[in-house]
């Protein structure tokens, strides 16, 4: 079964020193799930300019659908200044006033997410405009599945935004550090990592909450209980977008009805991969095929 899995957010390049990736937690997500579903929709925004060609030139090239990737004529297309810190974990600058801090709700995009997806994910750096986070905010009451990888960055985000999500999602996903921000913003204390998802998952309804260690994996919570994988990487290149992998696979398993030691171990796997390439896609598309299957088996 192909679900129908829109995802909203930011489209940018990833800047390094000598080169630049193309990028954005939502679009990563989504790239990702289009690969392995067979289809996908994202709703963004990218400038009038030559990073903005640039972008729907390639995506074109790939047959993405671009139909609601709309092109701001005042603001740029968004980038990431970024440098590989020594265990290939990335600092970020984030470039402010881009194109898809305005992304407007349209009919188009209403019935999108009305009457065409099945999932709705989103993140938190996107909605760090009114824009952006009211577009987002109309489109949270639909009968549908919610999905949020937090992505918490800098100060872009506020106890609101995070009230709001945890009301509104099915699933969300956080890693350790954020864990903490989190539990401060909304019970005003911080908790050991079980104790807190406990409360998060009972609390706020969850289906599941996703909370990732870094080099030493995930937990996957449910109502029904948890889940820690670890996966061994050989030769990191680049840890960006690994969350983003994870974030594919979470989704897709969730919605395929796995249970949770499956999603963790494929997540993981998959995102383990994704530190072997430069960026958070890679260039081939073989690389999904053992993915692709392990969907097909189920």
């Amino acid at each position: 079964m192909n679900f129908r899995i829109t995802s909203i957010g930011e489209i940018l390049h990833d800047v390094y020193p000598e080169y630049k990736k193309l990028g954005g937690a939502p679009f990563n997500f989504i790239y990702h799930v289009w690969k392995l579903n067979g289809q996908g929709n994202f709703v963004s925004k990218v400038g009038d300019d030559q990073n903005g060609r640039e972008i729907l030139k390639f995506l074109k090239s790939k047959k993405f659908d671009c139909k609601n990737i709309s092109v701001d004529p005042h603001y740029p297309t968004g980038k990431v200044n970024l440098r590989l810190l020594e265990n290939k974990v990335p600092q970020f600058t984030i470039s402010p006033e881009s194109a898809w801090d305005y992304i407007e709700l349209t009919d188009e995009i209403k019935k999108l997410v009305a009457k065409k997806t099945d999932l709705l994910y989103f993140g938190t750096l996107s909605q760090r405009s009114f824009t952006t986070r009211s577009t987002i905010e109309h489109l949270l009451n639909e009968k549908i599945k919610y999905f949020s990888d937090l992505n918490l960055r800098h100060s872009f985000f506020n106890e609101q935004m995070i009230s709001t999500t945890f009301n509104k999602c099915n699933v969300i996903k956080t890693n350790q550090e954020e864990l903490k921000i989190i539990t401060g913003l909304l019970f005003k204390r911080e908790y050991k990592i079980k104790d807190a998802a406990k409360r998060l998952v009972d609390e706020y309804n969850l289906d599941l909450l996703c909370i990732t260690l870094g080099e030493e994996g995930a937990y996957l919570f449910s109502k029904d209980g948890s889940n820690k994988t670890k996966s061994s990487v050989k030769k990191i290149v680049d840890t960006l977008g690994a969350g983003d992998a994870y974030s594919a696979i979470l989704c897709l398993g969730y919605l395929h009805g796995w249970k949770i030691e499956k999603i963790n171990k494929i997540a993981n796997k998959f995102a383990g991969d994704i530190c072997t390439v430069e960026g958070a896609l890679p260039a081939d598309d073989s690389f999904y095929d053992k993915y692709k299957s392990a969907f097909k088996n189920n």
